[in-house]
């Protein structure tokens, strides 16, 4: 059984694996023995000297990165820079062709997925491309208990039932428990995907792109319940996927900046998001400002021939 958006992990092949590479993508100079495959409890998602090669090109390029189960980080890249690969690697969807990928205390290629990924939320555009468009939207929630897409015979306990209600009615889509996912709106569907998401209580929640196709009211409606998740000490851990400063929701701690597969910088996040990395990272000078607890960012150099009335 695959779980939400999964893939049974691709097979390594000569051609995806440097020299010196092993199996089960930890890099082949370390002798038996010699790889923990636990790390600190506190310690959510640990990568070390990660690289994933397809057809010849890197992916992601020796990248370390770790977080911790009380930090909520967001990951900024422009097309092309690896999100949603390490979205792949760290939802437990994806071994890496060299170094070591430790998830919720246990090292991939150590560990059974199948137990490993119930413990793993997940939102993707390619989830939500997967789900019936006749779905019902309770049904929708309460599968994911069985790790499925599509109710069929599956019979679900009253407490089940309750939870999936106090999820909807917490991302404010409970009076939508009884349509069907093809008559939601884009950014209903991202509410009930989120839900969905957070069914199996996750120690780690990845939210791929969040707030992309909504409308002006539908994002800032979202990013206010993301805003709300993220200050909830009972949540877990948060990584959110974006292009765009504009979607960090209030009170996310950390970020991590990615161009061509390689970490930028990577950190707190008001030591990391500066007009310096940011310019770095998307490869054009912008400038960047704080206001009403929000990002927002805007070339530094505005197009010379542009006027207001060109707008739109």
């Amino acid at each position: 059984m695959r779980l939400d958006g999964g893939v049974s992990l691709p097979p390594h092949t000569p051609s995806d694996r440097a020299a010196g590479d092993t199996v089960d993508g930890v890099a082949g100079d370390r002798v038996a023995g010699d790889t923990v495959d636990r790390v600190d409890g506190d310690i959510v998602v640990q990568l070390d000297h990660v690289t994933v090669r397809r057809g010849g090109n890197d992916l992601l390029a020796d990248l370390s990165w770790s977080m911790e189960l009380d930090e909520r980080w967001v990951v900024l890249g422009p097309n092309g820079a690896g999100k949603t690969t390490l979205l792949q690697l760290i939802s437990a969807q994806l071994h890496p062709t060299r170094g070591s990928v430790h998830l919720l205390g246990e090292r991939v290629g150590a560990v059974d997925v199948f137990e490993l990924r119930p413990r793993i939320g997940l939102t993707s555009a390619a989830l939500a491309n997967r789900i019936p468009e006749q779905e019902r939207v309770m049904d929708i929630v309460v599968s994911a208990a069985y790790a499925v897409l599509g109710r069929w015979r599956e019979t679900y306990e009253a407490a089940d039932l309750q939870r999936g209600r106090e999820l909807l009615d917490q991302l404010g889509v409970a009076a939508l428990a009884d349509r069907k996912f093809g008559t939601l709106s884009e950014g209903e569907r991202k509410r009930v995907q989120i839900a969905r998401a957070l069914m199996t209580d996750p120690e780690l929640l990845l939210l791929d792109e969040p707030a992309a196709g909504l409308d002006l009211g539908g994002r800032e409606d979202l990013l206010a319940r993301l805003s709300e998740l993220a200050a909830d000490p009972d949540a877990p851990a948060l990584v959110l996927v974006t292009h765009h400063v504009e979607e960090i929701p209030p009170g996310f701690t950390h970020a991590l900046l990615l161009r061509q597969g390689k970490a930028v910088a990577s950190g707190l996040l008001d030591d990391v998001l500066t007009e310096d990395n940011l310019g770095v990272t998307f490869g054009t000078p912008l400038r960047l400002e704080w206001a009403g607890q929000r990002w927002f960012a805007r070339a530094a150099t505005p197009n010379p021939g542009a006027t207001p009335g060109d707008a739109g």
